[in-house]
């Protein structure tokens, strides 16, 4: 006799309704029955867009930080700067509380954030993944906040507003990278399924999680949360 799939219990987010998620076909969506708040998802490409994704915005992060963000030309000097040496200059300048925030912020806390991303991803391809991937995944969660290039994007472009007077400024290929950055990290955050990720990591008594039911090819598209 075959058994069927333990349904996932949760609460809504909203109305704390507790609830059972039935399997969910690709691409499917179960709402609350309370208040249709959507409570769970099953993205159609759960690993490889989001590692794709991820790959492009490794790729954008060294070209934002290794190549000149700007370039300044007045009175016949010109001078250009990355991220990490405008953090170096307010370093140097006195500034040593902003310049700490603006390489944590807007080199450090990306960048491991990226890079933990990629490891998980790229563990969780062929599940089970190990049980340190979990460990892994928290620290990224952690990073993800403190990761603030689009922050700092503001605070350049409200600079070069106010320096136009002054100088004559050229936009370098960090500050494009900067601007493609922010767009990747936001696909990253929107295509990406937490819950995914959590049911390839093997438990903690060792033991591995079960598979995920197959679903039939003609699924319906959306599915309705069951109240437990």
């Amino acid at each position: 006799m075959t058994h069927p799939p333990a349904l996932d219990t949760i609460a809504c987010p909203d109305c704390d309704l507790q609830q059972s998620i039935p399997p969910l076909p690709p691409g499917g969506l179960a709402h609350c029955p309370r208040c249709q708040v959507i409570v769970a998802r099953n993205p159609v490409d759960p690993i490889e867009l989001p590692l794709a994704l991820t790959v492009a915005a490794a790729i954008v992060y060294l070209i934002a930080n290794l190549t000149p963000l700007m370039g300044l030309s007045a009175v016949g000097r010109e001078s250009t700067t990355t991220i990490l040496g405008g953090a170096i200059e307010m370093w140097d300048q006195g500034s040593e509380i902003t310049a700490i925030a603006v390489a944590f912020c807007a080199v450090i806390a990306p960048g491991a954030f990226i890079a933990f991303m990629l490891i998980v991803l790229t563990a969780a391809l062929d599940p089970p993944a190990p049980r340190w991937v979990g460990q892994m995944f928290r620290v990224a969660a952690w990073m993800q906040p403190w990761s603030m290039t689009e922050v700092m994007l503001l605070g350049i472009l409200v600079a070069l507003i106010k320096i136009a007077q002054l100088a004559t400024v050229v936009p370098g290929p960090g500050m494009y990278a900067i601007g493609v950055l922010v767009g990747l990290l936001a696909a990253v955050g929107t295509t990406f399924d937490a819950h995914v990720i959590w049911t390839r990591v093997v438990w903690a008594d060792g033991t591995v999680p079960p598979p995920i039911p197959a679903q039939p090819r003609r699924a319906r598209r959306r599915a309705r949360a069951v109240p437990q």
